[in-house]
């Protein structure tokens, strides 16, 4: 994966995945499989209403996200 430092010094992932426009069903099942590619950004917002769908499937994945 590759990164930027940010001003703050963290590093940022350069591709990432949005969840804009995508049911809780699809958001849900797209984020699964992206981190099983190796993404670890991922965009999202309540606004979007499928954040809960998004934070199951990073529950379900094992994975530790940056927030």
């Amino acid at each position: 994966m590759e990164y930027v430092k940010m001003n703050n010094g963290l590093q940022c992932p350069v591709i990432g995945i949005g969840t804009f426009m995508l049911s809780p069903a699809q958001a849900e099942e797209s984020v699964k499989a992206a981190l099983e590619m190796g993404y670890e950004c991922i965009d999202t917002a309540a606004a979007y209403q499928n954040e809960r769908a998004v934070g199951r499937a990073i529950k379900s994945s094992g994975k530790e996200l940056m927030d």
